[in-house]
């Protein structure tokens, strides 16, 4: 039986029949840093699920699973064939929570050939995107990071003024005179506190099969529908094995966080301009999940250049890239070019 996204249960290809997904819990588990660090350092982590295979590509490094009867055919990520033979799911930090496809694939070809038809200038290799194998259902891993943060700064705080600024110019005349304008000038006090602020859903991307920016497009993603993890919801899909490990996910969360935080320094200094110094953040009570969050993904190569178009299979936003038809750039061009010509040709007779 496979996942079926409308019905949110099992469904048998060949008769129809379905059946509810067995939910193993309805609270998503959280984990301490301490305790996802230990989970790495233990000799047997816990894999995907029993029964579950994988397959590594040779082309681009990605690790997917799958529950058989899926099969790994080709990398969603690359468009490669993967020869490999499958073999059990090596244990990692397994899933906590999942966010069930809710986009079937039929309505994620319509979402991608709508995204087509306003891209004029794509090959038509791109439009085979579109067709009925031309994507794959994906769950893509994500680190889930909550934390609470406490920090120091220093800093100045500029408040602007106006003052008369006098100069030399010629009138229409040609003499000199003497002419007078408003400048604005900034004074500068120096300024120092703390803010503070707990941090909740802060979502690093642990794929590197796919631009970060282009899956940071695909947000928001409604986190609250989230499901305890079960292997059945892979049933049908593939899950892709998380590349960015526990700690560099959370030196990225970090990184995300200290944006925000430099908006809070900003805002208590006030003024009319700020500058920072220096920032000093101490993070305390960092908790995250393992969750797959799922994508309709496809991929092709055109003249030995890799191209990706993402769905997100909650909203059906579509994040892509493609390269410009030369031929069709040209006609266009050559189009615009006898217009002008046939123009020019009328206004002479």
């Amino acid at each position: 039986m496979e996942f079926d996204p409308q019905s949110g249960g099992l469904k048998c290809p060949f008769c129809g029949h379905t059946e509810a997904v067995a939910q193993p819990g309805t609270a998503v588990a959280v984990h301490t840093l301490e305790q996802g660090l230990a989970l790495v350092a233990a000799p047997h982590p816990q894999p995907h699920g029993e029964g579950a295979m994988e397959v590594t590509c040779n082309a681009c490094g990605s690790v997917v699973a799958f529950q058989p009867p899926e099969v790994a055919g080709v990398c969603p990520f690359c468009a490669s064939a993967i020869v490999a033979q499958p073999k059990a799911a090596d244990p990692l930090i397994a899933p906590d929570g999942v966010l069930p496809a809710r986009v079937p694939k039929a309505q994620a070809q319509t979402c991608v050939r709508e995204w087509l038809a306003a891209r004029w200038f794509a090959p038509n290799a791109l439009k085979q995107m579109a067709r009925q194998e031309g994507i794959a259902g994906v769950y893509l891993p994500f680190w889930d990071w909550a934390a609470d943060t406490d920090t120091r700064y220093t800093g100045a705080r500029g408040e602007h003024y106006w003052e008369t600024e006098y100069y030399t110019d010629r009138d229409e005349q040609g003499r000199t005179v003497q002419r007078e304008r408003q400048v604005q000038r900034t004074r500068w006090y120096p300024a120092s506190g703390r803010v503070s602020r707990h941090f909740d859903n802060v979502l690093i991307a642990a794929t590197r099969s796919v631009n970060e920016a282009r899956l940071n497009a695909l947000e928001p993603w409604d986190l609250q529908a989230l499901c305890a993890y079960e292997p059945a919801w892979l049933a049908g899909f593939r899950a892709h094995r998380y590349q960015v490990q526990l700690p560099e996910g959370f030196d990225k969360a970090k990184e995300a966080m200290a944006e925000v935080i430099e908006e809070d320094v900003r805002r208590d200094i006030g003024g009319d301009e700020q500058r920072v110094d220096d920032i000093d953040t101490t993070t305390t009570n960092a908790t995250f999940r393992h969750l797959l969050l799922p994508v309709w993904i496809g991929a092709y190569r055109f003249k030995g250049k890799l191209f990706q178009v993402v769905v997100n299979a909650r909203t059906g936003e579509v994040q892509g890239e493609r390269p410009w038809s030369a031929v069709k750039i040209s006609l266009l061009v050559a189009a615009i070019v006898l217009f002008f010509l046939l123009l020019a040709i009328l206004r002479h007779h």
